[in-house]
Formats: C-alpha cells, structure tokens, sequence
C-alpha cells in the first residue's frame, strides 16, 4: 500500500451526512459496515472509506491514530 494514500485517508473529512465533518479514522465502525453492504461511493472518497472499513475491520485504528494526532495539530 502507498504510505500516501493512508496519509490522505486519515487527513480526510468525511464531506456530507451524518458524520460531515468527521476525520474518516473517526468515523464509527457501524457506519463503514453499512457503505461496505451498500456500496461505497465512486471514487477517491470511497476508495478511502474502504480503506477505512479495512483499518476498522482488522483493529489498526490505534495504530494509526498518532498519525491523526499529528494532523489535527497541524490544522
């Protein structure tokens, strides 16, 4: 996996719906399991909520959170 695309992933708001405004990372399990059985949207967003699914599937958002950390002291 590109280290660039997990980067953006993480550095992603969530742009619309009940989460809008949320980093993706933070985004509740049950919400990526409901776009993984409807189908995520078309491009760059739902490659990267995917990708989020997967973090959450396999427990890798602790892992990944210093990343989202260092973001949110960034912005």
């Amino acid at each position: 996996m590109d280290e660039t695309l997990l980067q953006e992933a993480i550095s992603q708001k969530m742009p619309f719906g009940k989460y809008a405004g949320r980093y993706l990372l933070e985004l509740p399990e049950p919400y990526l399991v409901w776009f993984h059985s409807k189908g995520f949207p078309e491009g760059k967003l739902g490659q990267q909520l995917a990708l989020m699914y997967e973090v959450k599937l396999n427990g890798l958002e602790g892992m990944l959170q210093p990343l989202l950390d260092k973001v949110k002291r960034a912005r």
